[in-house]
């Protein structure tokens, strides 16, 4: 059951906000907050979907779900979605900003505007979110923000290095907030996934198809973790053993050997 509705709350139960809710992770973190007795406020472009999310959502597990449209890269739309975080009449529990993108292949051959777009989503929209979503709650003293970085934001990514760069600094952001705002009752994780089975591979692109399978885990078992960290108080989730192995290595390694790895293996991931 989708709706738009506005006013006082009237749920007792936790209500967790979800950007890019409409595939991939943030449906996966989605289905998973609600199997975990949340109502749910889903934002993305793509209404239908949502739209079918919300019923199914409903069905399973008696959540009553709000459907908010918005290109987060529309200022207009993203202010949207910052008045709905920041209304004190509806309190959210749990805000996951997951929306983003990659852009794959050289710099210097990519359409400039598409890296923008990819920098006013991954960061932009994710930084003015998480100020919209943090003051009420440091004012409550409760709840809990989960920025979704990437593994690749560990290292410089060659023919990533729009991407790279997003998520490294989603990573350090959403550290220093972690640490902010420790000890005032309100958690800050960032959710670091590495290869993940999703329609991103698709829209980037690329067909990721020379990877071994080992290298992939599934959107489900990685929001588990996501959601994990963030009910324990962790400041970071890497998902997966080989994925924590990997984080490991390169803050272990020198820079010089980690992007050249980093480069291989995007290479790789084009197939």
């Amino acid at each position: 059951m989708s709706s738009q509705t506005s006013g006082v709350r009237t749920s007792v139960r936790p209500v967790a906000l979800v950007t890019g809710a409409s595939a991939g992770i943030g449906e996966a973190l989605a289905r998973e907050l609600a199997a975990r007795g949340n109502d749910l406020v889903i934002v993305a472009r793509d209404t239908g979907r949502l739209d079918a999310l919300a019923n199914q959502l409903h069905s399973a597990h008696g959540s009553e779900v709000e459907v908010i449209g918005a290109d987060l890269v529309d200022p207009s739309q993203l202010a949207k979605v910052e008045a709905r975080l920041a209304d004190a009449d509806r309190p959210l529990d749990i805000v996951v900003n997951n929306a983003g993108f990659g852009t794959v292949g050289e710099f210097h051959t990519l359409p400039i505007d598409g890296d923008e777009r990819e920098i006013r989503l991954n960061v932009v929209a994710l930084v003015r979110l998480t100020h919209a979503a943090l003051g009420p709650m440091v004012v409550r003293g409760s709840g809990g923000i989960l920025n979704v970085s990437s593994l690749a934001g560990f290292q410089p990514t060659a023919r990533m290095a729009t991407y790279g760069a997003t998520k490294a600094f989603v990573s350090s952001f959403t550290q220093a907030v972690h640490e902010e705002v420790k000890g005032n009752g309100v958690q800050v994780t960032v959710l670091c996934p590495g290869f993940t089975r999703t329609e991103f591979q698709e829209r980037a692109g690329v067909p990721a198809s020379r990877l071994p399978d080992v290298a992939w885990q599934d959107a489900p078992e990685v929001a588990k973790a996501g959601l994990d960290a963030l009910a324990k108080g962790a400041a970071v989730a890497v998902p997966g053993a080989l994925n924590k192995v990997t984080a490991f290595m390169s803050d272990a390694m020198p820079s010089a050997i980690t992007r050249r790895i980093a480069g291989t293996l995007a290479k790789l991931y084009e197939g």
